[in-house]
């Protein structure tokens, strides 16, 4: 009872987090658009943001593991709250290079806190729910993820919605103060050494086994397939071709993610046979490689037609599919790591997503300033195919019974 009273302090603080997590996204992208920087120097401001995920959950995991997840949670929201503050004395009148590179380290900072707080709380879920059962484990981990996600599209509308009302440094002053208020209740709450490991040894920050290898690098692949159009190319394209308001940018990519949580959230029920790490591991498989066609046919869609309707329908298709993907991967993890070195594993698997979004990032800028975003999209089809050929790679027991 007092793990489930933890798990709920720990994913309560976590979705508050998220909320400004998202915001923070689109008041970065969209306010220094309107400055004038470039969609690859917008990519950059990114980089550190994804480059730190890369060490955060590799040290970080072990850190949980070592001195329990409470502290890894209050980390990751008290750097969050130095990076808005950070971020509120940029100055519009401040050389591009010196606004870029403060940007930046703030971004950094952003990435520090979000991939603590995010290993805390998905290594929860198996401290709570145990190796009991699997199928039990799949809804927890889906609820989860689905209902950050839908939290973290809020927060891209909230940041739109922000940026055009009140405009860009009150909205970071507004949601520090919401978040401080966070970690004072999270302190006050959280009282044991919930994740804390019996043993934890140097070595285990690289022994990992081959099922959680594979996965890892299929995750690099799944979610670069996404942000190479994500990050950069499609809000600037709306902003920029279409002329869309921060608003109504906002609001797209904030019914975007909010789909995707939902289906994510519901994908237990939409996969029954998936709730075993061997069913799991073909749903991988399977999907993924529906997944790989849907960029595919909007780039040709686009090509042919140039519709807006064409990108719009085929971007919430392939939300669908990829919350589904992500679904699977992120029960899959959780099964195969042992309850008592969870969040070492679970770090090492977000150490992996974090290069992928890293890569992801980069190339959306970079691609869609030299090529446009038919060019992200053909580059999204072949990552999505290459997560699919590594997810082929899991074990896969054809003649064992699933639950779920």
């Amino acid at each position: 009872m007092a793990d489930l009273r933890n798990y709920a302090a720990v994913t309560a603080a976590y979705w508050a987090f998220t909320l400004t997590d998202g915001a923070l996204r689109m008041l970065v992208l969209l306010h220094f658009h309107r400055l004038g920087f470039t969609p690859l120097d917008l990519a950059f401001l990114f980089l550190l943001y994804e480059a730190m995920g890369i060490l955060t959950n590799f040290f970080g995991g072990w850190i949980g593991a070592r001195f329990g997840l409470r502290i890894t949670l209050f980390a990751g929201l008290a750097i969050q709250i130095v990076a808005l503050l950070m971020l509120s004395a940029v100055d519009p009148g401040w050389a591009l290079a010196l606004s870029v590179a403060y940007v930046m380290v703030a971004q950094a900072l952003s990435g520090v806190a979000k991939d603590l707080t995010k290993m805390s709380s998905k290594s929860a879920v198996k401290l709570v729910v145990g190796e009991a059962n699997h199928g039990v484990l799949f809804r927890w981990v889906a609820l989860l993820t689905g209902s950050k996600n839908a939290l973290k599209g809020v927060g891209f509308l909230l940041g739109g919605v922000l940026l055009e009302w009140i405009g860009f440094r009150p909205s970071l002053w507004s949601m520090a103060g919401m978040l401080g208020v966070v970690l004072i209740l999270a302190v006050t709450s959280l009282r044991s050494d919930l994740g804390k490991a019996r043993r934890v040894e140097r070595r285990d920050l690289f022994a990992k086994s081959r099922e959680i290898n594979i996965l890892s690098a299929a995750r690099i692949f799944l979610f670069a397939s996404r942000d190479v159009w994500f990050v950069v190319g499609v809000p600037i394209f709306l902003y920029s071709a279409l002329g869309w308001g921060f608003d109504q940018v906002g609001a797209f990519m904030a019914a975007w993610v909010i789909g995707y949580g939902a289906v994510q959230a519901a994908a237990p029920g939409l996969l029954r046979r998936a709730g075993e790490p061997e069913s799991g591991a073909r749903a991988a498989m399977i999907w993924g490689a529906g997944l790989a066609i849907i960029p595919a046919l909007i780039a040709l869609g686009l090509h042919v037609d140039g519709s807006p309707v064409i990108l719009i329908g085929g971007l919430l298709v392939f939300g669908v599919l990829f919350a589904i993907n992500s679904s699977v991967h992120s029960f899959l993890i959780v099964a195969y790591s042992d309850h008592d070195k969870v969040a070492l594993n679970v770090g090492f698997y977000y150490m992996a997503n974090a290069v992928g979004r890293l890569g992801g990032t980069l190339l959306s800028g970079l691609v869609y300033q030299m090529a446009g975003l038919e060019a992200c999209l053909w580059l999204s089809a072949g990552m999505v195919a290459a997560a699919s050929g590594l997810a082929a790679l899991l074990p896969s027991n054809r003649g064992r019974r699933s639950i779920g």
